[in-house]
Formats: C-alpha cells, structure tokens, sequence
C-alpha cells in the first residue's frame, strides 16, 4: 500500500516574497503538488520546483468557482497519491482563511498535516508602512474582523466593542462594506475623524495607499478605484502615517472628495 504524502497548510504572507518564513521556501520550492489562493503573489509561486503541479483554487467576492469542499477533496487526493502537498494561502493560513476547516478534513481523512504560519496582512501592511498596530497613549490592543461574512449574511459583531477608541481596528476583505462599518463604528460613539488608513496590495511593487476620516473611507476609498485586496486600518496610531507617502493619484481624489463636501455645505 502507497503511504500517503503530507499536506502543508503554508501562510504565503502578504505578497512579499521576501516576507515569508524560511520554513515556507522550503517547502513550497519542494513540493510536488502547490494548491494555491487567487491572492497568492506570482513572486510567491515562482519559488515552486519545475515540475510542480500548479492547482489554482482561488475565491473571489461573491464568486466562488471551486468551492471549500471541492478544495479538501483535491488535498485528500493528492496525499492518498503519496504527492507531498501546499496548501498555500495568503498572509496566515489561521487568519481569516478557512485553514482550520482544511486542517479538520484532512485529520479526519487521515492525511498527515501541519500547519506553517505566515506573515498576517495586518502585520505586513503596518509594517511596509510604518505605522504601528499598538502605540503607547494612542493604542492599548488591536482587533482584526473580516468585513463580509459566510454566503453574504449581515455583518455581526460586537459594535461597541469594537468602536472603542484605544484599539486598533483592522478590517480585512472590507471594501465591498467599509461604508456600513464606518456607519455603524459612529452610530457606536467612534469619532467621525477617526483617522483610517487603506492599503491596497500592500507590502507588493503595486501598494497604493490612503489616509482619511473614518465618515469619508467609503466615498475615498471609491473614488481610488482600487484594484486588488484592500485592508483598514482605523484608530489613532493613523496619525503617526506621513501623509507625504500616499498616492498622488490617491491624494487628488481625497482632495476632490472634501472639495465636493465643503461645496455641500454651504449649499
């Protein structure tokens, strides 16, 4: 009988391939199977041998064409083939990303798995940047929410909580409902100016970054037009960003954004 191969559940980080662990290249360089996420970056798997078997399983909002099902069975099958498998998955494969659902199908299957965690986006983006997630006087914790929930049912969570304005706030997979969050953050007693940072395709060539008041983050984040994931980060320790380090193309839109409220006003 055919002694079946592991399977690696392996964080990809969040696009920086120099931001993975040594323990991932490892792995992924020798892998004869790598199943990987949509945003798992192509300098991520160019680490991949040769002659290893590429999977694309990739989700995207509101459309997913190999569904989470579909995925442990194409784990299970590559292991019960004697194949060594990655599973690779951006940032941290137990930060918003189902690893853990894998990891119980494949133990219950009987496939031998381990985990190999990666550089959370959170952690990533902040740092590429240089604003920290916790900062003495501005932040005493940080709490990161996923902004969609499981088949697009309401956001839930405890709003209060999280409008407590000595935490950082992190929000991933949130542009399709950063302007309910903001709304309801405010509605919770979040100061309206809070300020809030979007990074999209952080920590990669094509980051693009913005800064503005927690009320003005969805019509912002708009009229950036923003191609590819985009995380939050809201609270105080925003104000430590320089605003000299955002996007010009980003920048005028913030600018006409509040041209247009000001004109508002005195309407």
């Amino acid at each position: 009988m055919k002694m079946p191969g592991r399977v690696f559940l392996v964080g990809a980080g969040p696009g920086d391939p120099d931001l993975l662990t040594v323990k991932a290249v490892r792995l992924i360089s020798g892998a004869d199977v790598v199943v990987f996420d949509r945003l798992v970056s192509q300098e991520v798997l160019a680490l991949a041998g040769r002659r290893a078997n590429l999977i694309p399983v990739g989700k995207e909002p509101r459309r997913h064409p190999v569904p989470q099902e579909r995925i442990n069975s194409i784990l299970i099958a590559q292991a019960r083939a004697g194949r060594n498998t990655v599973r690779l998955k951006g940032g941290d494969p137990f930060i918003f990303g189902r690893g853990s659902e894998e990891a119980v199908a494949l133990r219950e299957a009987g496939i031998p798995c381990e985990i190999v965690p990666g550089i959370t986006a959170a952690q990533g983006c902040a740092a590429s940047i240089g604003v920290p997630l916790t900062h003495r006087g501005l932040a005493t914790g940080v709490r990161y929410i996923t902004g969609h929930c499981r088949q697009d049912q309401p956001l839930e969570f405890d709003w209060a909580g999280l409008a407590d304005r000595n935490t950082t706030l992190v929000v991933y997979m949130g542009a399709a409902n950063i302007a309910e969050i903001a709304g309801r953050l405010i509605e919770e007693g979040r100061s309206a100016t809070t300020p809030v940072l979007a990074v999209n395709n952080g920590t990669t060539l094509r980051e693009r970054r913005l800064v503005c008041d927690l009320e003005d983050v969805a019509a912002a984040t708009a009229r950036a037009n923003f191609d590819g994931p985009v995380l939050f980060i809201i609270g105080e320790v925003v104000s430590l960003y320089p605003s000299r380090d955002i996007c010009p193309v980003v920048r005028e839109a913030i600018a006409l954004h509040k041209a247009e409220k000001e004109v508002a006003a005195h309407v």
